[in-house]
């Protein structure tokens, strides 16, 4: 098989996701070129992301992908049905053969055949039908599809795999799906070093920083010259030092790959809760017209949102007026955050003219190369023919050090940026 694809967030970077970069070269050859489509700095759960894009993409060829791309924000930031179309019509286009993904069942047959029934011309018409009854969005898509005969799939990232096969088979795309068992849980609170959520990771990372300030003592050293053949020794081993287990590690590293340790530690950690007062300011003085454009504010939703926008103190307060059972708070996280960013309905319905490149190996450039003839290619930092989007690019890297806990930095940070080349991994 040739390239395969992951459409991805790394948010941040983990163990589980180095395992699946190993299944897919062992099941699939040791010379199988990665690449990997990865939001950019905000994610498609409506918030920023932890790290910054580049130190992410970093990240992930140092633990063994090939070819890292940004997926546009206009993507990364849509439904999970937009999130995974225009991933999945990016990688087609590159080329990639195949498109691997976590999922809690690990059935290809299975998904496969969820994403048919959701394609099946009287499953909207009935979600509507349940929708109107009262019940939630995910009780009345499991009712459709059980009126369809097929069993629902309920964990998350077997409903985000559903989506994947979905866009698959309504584009006609020759990719393979490739779906690898995810151990765990999505949303578990407490830290599998084996199978970590992002959601865990993250918190500890935040508690880590709040505790412990970085200092050299408490940080494992890694030369990124050895872990180049073997990322998972840590270099206390390699110094002949006993290796550190799991409860000896500070909370968040057993997570984590040894060789991004270091490099997690002295990174800013950026949370919706370190930029809330910015984005408290922006919400209340956005007009209405704003409020009415807004992406995901349908049948009135946008007027409750701007109402609670305007009067409660909180992004939490603003999030908990506004939910209900017919809206998931992924959806109401996504709306505010398009606000804070000045993204429309219409903005996040247009394809983006290009895709950036954040970071590659020796594997990686080569294919570039053969790649860069299918689609517009856009180098980090560079600026592209494109003004219009360019600019709203520009607009959320501005406001994403907003987010960092270590306080704003200044502008211009976009076109400061470089694509990172790591050789010899």
């Amino acid at each position: 098989m040739g390239p395969v694809g992951i459409i991805c967030e790394y948010n941040p970077f983990h163990n589980g996701h180095r395992s699946q970069l190993r299944q897919i070269r062992e099941e699939l050859g040791p010379d199988t070129g990665i690449v990997c489509l990865m939001s950019g700095n905000y994610v498609q759960r409506g918030e920023p992301a932890i790290f910054p894009k580049q130190l992410r993409a970093e990240a992930a060829v140092r633990c063994g992908a090939d070819l890292v791309l940004e997926l546009p924000l206009t993507a990364a930031l849509s439904s999970a049905e937009g999130f995974a179309a225009r991933g999945v019509e990016i990688l087609t286009v590159l080329g990639c053969e195949g498109l691997s993904f976590g999922s809690e069942c690990g059935d290809r047959n299975l998904l496969m055949s969820t994403a048919e029934r959701n394609l099946d011309p009287r499953f909207d018409g009935l979600v509507r039908e349940h929708l109107s009854s009262g019940c939630s969005y995910p009780t009345a898509r499991a009712r459709a599809l059980e009126t369809l005969g097929c069993g629902a799939v309920s964990a998350p990232n077997d409903i985000l795999a559903v989506e994947y096969c979905k866009a698959i088979l309504r584009q006609g795309s020759p990719m393979q799906p490739l779906p690898i068992h995810r151990p765990g849980s999505y949303h578990a609170e407490t830290l599998d070093p084996e199978a970590p959520s992002a959601t865990a990771l993250r918190k500890a990372l935040e508690i880590s920083r709040r505790d412990e300030p970085c200092s050299s003592g408490n940080r494992i050293e890694c030369d990124l010259s050895e872990t180049n053949q073997n990322p998972e020794v840590p270099q206390a081993e390699k110094q002949g030092l006993p290796l550190q287990t799991h409860q000896e590690l500070p909370r968040w590293r057993a997570a984590v790959p040894s060789c991004l340790r270091e490099l997690y530690a002295a990174a800013p950690i950026h949370t919706m809760a370190a930029g809330e007062r910015a984005v408290l300011a922006i919400l209340r003085t956005l007009p209405e017209a704003a409020f009415r454009a807004l992406p995901f504010g349908s049948e009135g939703l946008w007027s409750k949102f701007m109402k609670n926008a305007r009067s409660c103190a909180s992004v939490e307060e603003i999030l908990a007026a506004t939910k209900s059972k017919r809206y998931a708070l992924s959806r109401l996280r996504r709306m505010l955050l398009c606000a804070v960013l000045g993204l429309t309905e219409d903005d996040l319905a247009k394809k983006a003219p290009y895709v950036r490149v954040l970071a590659f190996n020796d594997r990686g450039r080569a294919l570039l190369r053969e790649r860069k003839a299918r689609y517009s290619l856009v180098n980090a930092g560079e600026t592209p023919p494109d003004a219009d989007y360019y600019s709203l690019e520009t607009r959320a890297a501005d406001l994403y050090s907003l987010f960092s806990e270590e306080g704003p930095r200044p502008g211009g940070e976009e076109a400061g940026l470089r694509v990172s080349y790591l050789p010899g991994l």
